[in-house]
């Protein structure tokens, strides 16, 4: 009897949330930008302080073993709402490419299921005006066939910004910089000390050349949240589920903190005090965020799944913990990332998995959770659903994840023991024992041969599958 029991567990919840049932969960995607796997309290760091974040990890399921699909942001995002790997659709690098109209996204299938769906923070998949210039591509008319804003790919709301913003008023940039700041790091955010303050170059769009001009400044990840409840009660007033990516820009440099957050981390350096300041600061609106849905009686009806887009920035406190290397590294430090999923009173939470996942799964579990399937039985999906995992049941991995980032001499294929890498041009491929040796420390593809020549074979079919998608073939 024993036996049966994860088998009913699963069956109640399809059922629950087999399209032409009333109960569809509501669903947050949160993404921070940058935050290291070491940055969170959760993973193990004792200087940071992200309380919120750990409460919801401690009540739910947190992964150990969790990637973001590259590297840099702009793929993993591509990858999060299409389950490709984001070198199919010709994002290969940030600021790259951009969202085609006839990529399937997730927004798009679960509008067909009678979701209302919303985006807010960063976007980074393409320009949002022809006519303004913004950010780093926005408003150049050589840019403008990356024009791709969220409601062409599936969202009925929006609030973001194309790239990085300030941390802190995120449209404004000091004139003048302090000792210990600068543009690129970031600054003090602006308080009554007569510092004069200028336009950053960068603008939030809710619409077609649709500029939002109030409640655009303090903390940035307050002025995201300030966008999101409001669709969270519209969707609760509509009696309608609701769908979200959540995308803060936090500790995306340049970071920008106040007095109050600083002085959290007053015995820290002031390069410290920037960026762990605005790190708490945003845990605090992730605590407003799950009190807001507490309030509203819907927190056990709403998923919320979290992860960073890459690991940390170089020259910055943020921290990838024992993994090697960072951002713009294959290495685990720049593709191993801080994750959780909680769905309270469904999944059981207060548990670590070691199931290696991607961004790219996300997509399909979502799916396998609603029993929505896939609308297209010939286009390749490279993620695949790990609601096994969150259901508590013992899963193995069916097909290893690739990674390509920039060109074909930075990939690497991940299973759940092995990982074939090579991080570089004109660098030999190298294999490491992740269960073994996590840190990849040591190199042993001299010792394993007929492993690593398996694992080349593998990669190299599933790199043509990538090249046709690059194609169109897949449309």
């Amino acid at each position: 009897m024993n036996r049966l029991l994860p088998l009913l567990a699963t069956a109640v919840i399809l059922l629950t949330c087999h399209p032409g049932y009333a109960q569809h969960p509501n669903i947050i995607l949160i993404m921070t930008d940058d935050q290291g796997w070491m940055d969170a309290g959760f993973n193990g760091n004792e200087t940071l302080q992200t309380p919120h974040m750990d409460k919801l990890a401690n009540m739910g399921i947190v992964f150990d073993r969790f990637y973001s699909a590259s590297p840099v942001c702009s793929p993993t995002r591509a990858s999060l709402i299409t389950g490709r790997n984001p070198v199919r659709m010709g994002i290969a690098n940030a600021n790259q490419g951009h969202m085609k109209e006839k990529e399937i996204t997730l927004p798009e299938i679960l509008k067909e299921q009678g979701y209302t769906t919303g985006h807010f923070g960063k976007w980074h998949l393409g320009t949002l005006t022809k006519a303004t210039l913004d950010a780093n591509r926005g408003g150049k008319p050589d840019q403008e066939i990356h024009y791709s804003t969220p409601s062409m790919n599936g969202y009925d709301h929006y609030f973001c910004s194309e790239s990085k913003v300030p941390t802190f008023d995120p449209l404004k940039k000091p004139e003048n910089f302090e000792d210990g700041e600068s543009l690129r790091y970031g600054w003090k955010a602006r308080e009554n000390t007569g510092r004069v303050f200028s336009d950053y170059g960068t603008h939030y769009w809710i619409g077609e050349e649709l500029q939002v001009e109030t409640n655009i400044s303090g903390d940035d990840a307050q002025v995201i949240t300030d966008r999101l409840v409001p669709f969270i009660d519209q969707a609760i007033e509509e009696d309608k589920p609701f769908f979200s990516t959540v995308w803060y820009h936090t500790p995306h440099l340049p970071v920008v903190a106040d007095k109050a957050h600083r002085d959290r981390y007053a015995d820290l350096s002031f390069e410290e005090q920037l960026y762990y300041g605005t790190i708490t600061a945003m845990d605090e609106q992730i605590g407003r965020l799950w009190e807001h849905l507490t309030e509203k009686g819907i927190a056990e009806n709403t998923i919320i799944m979290f992860c960073s887009d890459n690991g940390p920035e170089r020259n910055t406190p943020g921290s990838a913990g024992k993994f090697r290397d960072r951002k713009r590294s294959l290495y685990e430090g720049g593709v191993r990332v801080p994750a959780f999923a909680l769905w309270k009173g469904t999944w059981e939470g207060g548990k670590r998995v070691d199931f290696p996942a991607v961004t790219s799964d996300y997509l399909p579990t979502i799916l396998d959770i609603l029993d929505i399937p896939y609308p297209d039985d010939h286009r390749p999906i490279d993620g695949e659903s790990f609601l096994p995992t969150l259901l508590g049941n013992a899963q193995h991995r069916e097909k290893p994840i690739g990674f390509i980032y920039l060109d074909q001499f930075r990939v690497s294929w991940v299973g759940e023991q092995y990982k074939l890498v090579r991080d570089g041009d004109d660098q030999p491929f190298e294999l490491y024992d992740l269960v073994n040796d996590p840190s990849e420390q040591e190199n042993i593809i001299q010792q394993f041969p007929f492993i690593a020549a398996k694992m080349a074979e593998e990669f190299q079919e599933w790199l043509k599958g990538v090249e046709n998608s690059q194609t169109g073939a897949d449309y």
